[in-house]
């Protein structure tokens, strides 16, 4: 539940103000009540990095797809500004703005039930994210385990991929959200925007609620070539992870390709046998059914039979969303009418938000 805004006089006195001082462009914003309705506001971001894989699938969306059904208010936004902490190419980051936008229709996401919205669009995420940042020491975020783990690959990362964090504290607290659905590897960064949002709230009066964590049960699907690390787009070795898109032919040659083990038995136990176990998630997730059913139907069956059932499955839930994307993938202009409208219906929440933090730092009357 959100915490009370707190209304005073010098915040009457100051919205009298605005409507009739010659400068009130400085804290306008269209909009209505900001606060988000009984039950919650859900917020999560996904970086526009072209087509989702396998992972991304049931580690995230799926999960999205359920949400919009259970909390009364929804945002789910291509979060384009973070994912130039990378050097994109323009043309191809527009073009997987849309790809992404496809994916998340196909896969279920309604904009009618949540907004979906392209990030660098809504600029209150920006300018509140400087406001947060001047509130965030820098050894809160070096201590980050994501920072640790990137500016070692590159020697020296860039002041962008340093305060990210505080920008998706922003991206969060815009909303007034009061859950974010977040793999256990995030937990830490949802951390940081509680404690942002407590440290505002103690600097300059209540206004954010100390969003939860929304955490997935769904368990990780690791690399088909390499089953200690998990699947990823930027995997170096193309038989380790399926697009979402990716054809039967390609998604059965995968599989037959995935790394096992020399037991032909199919059990479930990613200590000791990581490669078969990843198999027997993925099978049980598309299938939806328990882990305990998936090696009951393999009983018999030797690993390579059971990849072939493990294929089957996963056929079965992509291929009609691949057809959907690429359906959706022919009309660009229908797909920019929906992030258009999810903009328009963002910045209706994040407008009013954002001028309350305005009147509260000092910034205006």
């Amino acid at each position: 539940m959100a915490l009370p805004v707190r209304t005073n006089f010098r915040q009457l006195l100051g919205l009298i103000h605005k409507f009739n001082s010659p400068k009130r462009f400085l804290c306008a914003g269209a909009g209505t009540e900001s606060k988000p309705p009984g039950g919650g506001r859900v917020f999560s971001g996904i970086q526009p990095t072209g087509v989702p894989h396998l992972g991304n699938y049931l580690g995230a969306l799926e999960n999205w797809v359920a949400l919009q059904n259970q909390y009364p208010s929804v945002l789910y936004s291509i979060v384009d500004l973070h994912s130039i902490t990378q050097p994109q190419d323009p043309a191809q980051l527009r073009s997987n703005i849309l790809d992404m936008a496809a994916s998340l229709l196909a896969c279920g996401i309604d904009p009618e039930r949540a907004i979906l919205f392209q990030q660098s669009q809504v600029s209150e995420h920006a300018e509140l994210s400087w406001i947060l940042s001047c509130l965030t020491s820098m050894p809160r975020l070096r201590h980050l385990p994501q920072w640790k783990m990137k500016s070692k690959h590159k020697n020296e990362g860039s002041v962008g991929l340093y305060t990210y964090p505080v920008l998706q504290a922003a991206d969060i607290l815009l909303y007034k959200s009061t859950h974010v659905p977040v793999g256990e590897d995030q937990v830490q960064h949802l951390e940081l925007a509680q404690d942002l949002a407590r440290i505002f709230n103690n600097s300059y009066g209540d206004l954010f609620p100390e969003p939860g964590a929304l955490l997935s049960s769904t368990r990780k699907v690791k690399s088909l070539r390499d089953p200690s690390a998990k699947m990823s787009k930027s995997d170096p070795q193309s038989m380790a992870t399926i697009a979402i898109t990716d054809s039967p032919d390609d998604i059965a040659l995968k599989v037959r390709r995935a790394v096992t083990d020399f037991t032909s038995e199919v059990t479930f136990d990613p200590e000791t046998r990581p490669g078969v176990s990843n198999l027997v998630t993925i099978h049980a997730a598309m299938a939806r059914i328990s882990v305990e059913e998936a090696v009951s139907l393999a009983r018999g069956s030797d690993t390579g039979a059971y990849k072939k059932l493990v294929t089957e499955a996963v056929i079965q839930r992509l291929t009609p969303i691949r057809e959907e994307i690429e359906r959706l993938r022919s009309d660009p202009a229908h797909l920019e009418g929906v992030l258009a409208q999810g903009t328009r219906r963002a910045r209706e929440l994040a407008a009013p938000v954002l001028r309350e933090v305005r009147q509260l730092v000092g910034f205006c009357s």
